[in-house]
């Protein structure tokens, strides 16, 4: 080998291209070996498969948008976190629809997500539906109309530790039926269920749905109003039982605190219906004496426990009351809009005036 030292001018002189040449060729040569591998990264959106390739997804019902999401990524679909940025950009978290998807490897998150908002490819699953402001028997009775399995196997879940909530109250009345406890817990929507679902995995999935609902509630206002989640469930159900319109919720929610605040008894007619376990058709003055930790009218502050399912309108009322100084409500229309009024006296006219239109009888 030379030493530099005793090379000329000349030879120093024509050494310098050919280093520069060298690093050139071979920074091309790591910039195409580069541009492979993003291509490959790019081809696959993230994922380390090949894409195109069709694949078979089954989206258990009940299941949330980032279980969803997380299914979509094991089978190669679409990235995790893509998918669930997609759902929260469009905010069709809870419209997901669960079944049999027949798709490919390496789909765009908005295909993926319009996909699942159509519906499943393949029926394999039944829908059961859960109606909002049913008690827990109607509820039970009509999951067992449409199933075709006996109430009995529906109660036995709920009752033998198959089925579990957080919600769940700790304590009840004393001589209450235990089924009592699930009051408003099973959140009334639609279901898709697998054909060879049990009532436990049935009720597991609704349970697990209110759950989830409350997750998406603003609960800041929890401490001003001096409340926990739970007892805003029970003012939700009070809410869904007398509320004809949707503008009407919150309103009758700052009701129901006022109220409270005042101590006051709520004096809502639905506790008493739901006592009697079914509508008498007119609440009569009698009827206001029923002896039950759920009558309002015989006792202050909020029943034991919610009185029915209440839809998520319901739920953000209660968690979100309009400011108002009102104490009465009344049904005005027969569109279901209620008055409002501060003082018994203007409630009294309400009344008056509702008689005269044929509103009330």
């Amino acid at each position: 080998m030379t030493d530099p030292a005793e090379m000329s001018g000349t030879e120093r002189r024509f050494k310098k291209p050919l280093l520069i040449a060298a690093a050139v060729v071979f920074s091309a040569v790591v910039m195409a070996v580069g541009a492979q591998v993003l291509a490959n990264v790019l081809a696959g959106g993230g994922l380390d498969v090949e894409p195109g390739i069709p694949v078979t997804v089954e989206i258990s019902a009940g299941s949330s948008a980032s279980a969803i999401a997380g299914n979509m990524e094991a089978a190669g679909v679409v990235r995790a976190s893509e998918l669930e940025d997609a759902v929260a950009t469009q905010g069709v978290a809870s419209q997901l629809q669960a079944g049999t998807y027949y798709l490919e490897t390496v789909m765009e998150p908005e295909a993926v997500v319009r996909r699942l908002l159509t519906g499943p490819d393949e029926a394999t699953a039944s829908s059961i539906i859960v109606y909002e402001g049913h008690d827990i028997g109607r509820v039970i009775a009509g999951l067992s109309e449409q199933t075709g399995f006996p109430v009995a196997e529906f109660e036995a879940a709920l009752t033998n530790g198959s089925v579990t909530s957080s919600l769940l109250p700790d304590e009840l009345p004393d001589g209450t039926n235990e089924l009592v406890r699930w009051e408003g817990l099973l959140f009334p929507a639609r279901y898709e269920m697998p054909t060879a679902a049990t009532p436990a995995e049935m009720l597991s999935a609704m349970a697990a749905e209110t759950e989830r609902r409350m997750e998406t509630v603003d609960w800041s206002r929890l401490g001003e109003l001096g409340i926990s989640q739970y007892e805003a469930l029970i003012i939700a159900s009070l809410i869904q039982r007398e509320a004809g319109t949707d503008l009407d919720r919150p309103l009758i929610a700052s009701v129901i605190y006022n109220r409270l605040e005042e101590g006051m008894p709520l004096q809502i007619d639905a506790t008493v219906v739901y006592v009697l376990g079914e509508s008498p058709g007119r609440v009569l003055a009698e009827h206001l004496e029923i002896e039950s930790p759920w009558n309002t009218y015989r006792n202050k502050g909020l029943p034991p426990t919610p009185i029915g399912t209440a839809q998520i309108e319901s739920i953000e009322a209660a968690a979100d009351p309009a400011d108002s100084d009102y104490f009465f409500y009344v049904l005005v229309s027969t569109d279901g809009s209620h008055g409002f009024s501060a003082t018994y006296e203007e409630h009294q006219q309400k009344i008056a005036k509702a008689k005269e239109e044929g509103v009330l009888p």
